[in-house]
């Protein structure tokens, strides 16, 4: 047996592992964490030349990733637990279903070019949950958030895992990306939008009237004034919208511009704590405490991912993968748009991760920094995500929050999915 064969083995056995992580009572992460551990040690014992020096350089590259996403969740963390988001849903007041539908689809579109798509998913299902009572209405709406928030996560450099990977990786200039792409995530959601709109509620249909959305008189929020959540909520907001004006000026790693705003967050929230005395140190979410809330199993699942694609990568098995798939398909953007579709069935990080491994940028040609292969690729591969709810972190975070089953998503919206990926490949490769 080659050592491609058994790490593309060792690599299938822990993303099968992963799928099906609910049934067999393991977390994801300890699989990730130990797919790529296991992998390192088969490339040792086969007896390459990997040491010290190897591990640390792929360590390196992991690690912008990692400590950007870190970054952006301790940010969205301190916004959400000081009431910043309030400054949203205190503006939304409509009851009409179908209104509702398009300002949350809407919302979670253009927040999640700025957020991410996971995070801007979280924040959209709390606010749902708000506006709407019944769990079997809400649903509804959760699916269409899954599509959305995809679809405006594949647009910006920011938006989702993949597109931070293809940026920090070179292979996409976030201008060049938010040009080409817009097009056609707008599209990816306006089509299964529109269908929702008109096959899943009636026209003038309403919600029940809203409850009292006061705040809780014992949250941190209650001791928070109006003007301070709406700064931290600005200063969390552009520090990841700048994001790649920084990285453009600079030409520093986007972390860098991360760490600034969180800085920066970090030294008003502290400042604002010193004066509010009457508040005792324990019920204090400065950012030192909030970073205790963060779900690091997320970050060490991203850590065994990208640390197992490393291993392929230098064990040779990534190449070899790439001339397959270029041999058989032939089409780069043809690899692009199946890429996407086996991103609904297999975790997309993992899947760019390999194939910005399998084909290394060049100076010229087909895989060279904006050329269509990764321009397309950062589409297909976060919207090919909504074809399946377990296809992308979003999709299995709404899950999660709201108990929406696999059947009820395959049945309600997985065609409206498929409908929208294509309708947006085909603007995208209409206007390249």
């Amino acid at each position: 047996m080659s050592i491609t064969l058994l790490m593309i083995l060792i690599f299938i056995a822990g993303i099968t592992l992963i799928a099906f992580e609910d049934k067999i009572g393991v977390n994801k992460s300890a699989i990730a964490i130990a797919m790529s551990v296991v992998m390192w040690v088969v490339i040792a014992l086969w007896g390459l030349p990997v040491g010290t020096e190897v591990v640390a350089a792929e360590l390196g590259d992991v690690s912008e990733t990692l400590f950007f996403v870190m970054g952006a969740l301790v940010i969205v963390e301190l916004i959400d637990v000081h009431g910043g988001f309030r400054v949203i849903s205190d503006r939304i007041t409509t009851l009409n279903k179908r209104k509702l539908l398009w300002i949350f689809a809407i919302l979670t579109f253009l927040l999640s070019a700025i957020l991410d798509n996971i995070a801007t998913a979280v924040i959209m299902i709390a606010l749902l949950r708000k506006f709407v009572p019944e769990q079997r209405d809400r649903w509804l709406y959760a699916g269409m958030i899954i599509i959305a928030a995809n679809a405006g996560g594949s647009f910006s450099p920011v938006g989702d895992v993949t597109t931070i990977l293809l940026w920090n990786g070179k292979n996409v200039t976030p201008m060049h990306q938010i040009s080409h792409v817009l097009p056609a995530a707008i599209v990816c959601m306006l089509v299964p939008l529109t269908i929702v709109t008109y096959a899943f509620f009636k026209k003038g249909e309403k919600l029940p009237p809203l409850e009292t959305t006061a705040i809780e008189p014992d949250s941190i929020a209650a001791h928070v004034n109006n003007s301070s959540r709406i700064i931290i909520l600005v200063l969390g907001v552009s520090t990841m919208a700048l994001v790649p004006v920084f990285s453009e000026w600079s030409t520093l790693p986007p972390f860098m511009r991360i760490l600034l705003g969180l800085s920066v967050l970090w030294i008003y929230t502290d400042r604002m704590y010193g004066k509010l005395t009457m508040l005792p140190e324990d019920k204090r979410m400065s950012v030192s405490n909030v970073i205790s809330r963060i779900d690091m199993s997320t970050i060490m699942f991203f850590l065994g991912v990208l640390m197992s694609v490393g291993a392929m990568k230098v064990a040779g098995a990534l190449g070899e993968v790439g001339h397959l798939l270029e041999n058989s398909i032939g089409e780069p953007l043809a690899i692009s748009f199946t890429i996407g579709i086996m991103s609904s069935f297999v975790d997309n990080v993992a899947l760019v991760a390999a194939t910005q491994g399998m084909y290394p940028i060049a100076e010229a040609g087909t895989y060279m920094t904006n050329s269509a292969f990764w321009t397309f690729l950062a589409y297909c591969a976060v919207t090919g995500g909504s074809l399946l709810i377990i296809g992308s972190a979003t999709g299995v975070t709404v899950m999660g929050m709201e108990k929406l089953t696999f059947g009820y998503y395959l049945k309600r919206f997985s065609l409206l999915a498929i409908a929208g990926y294509v309708a947006g490949a085909a603007v995208f490769l209409l206007l390249s």
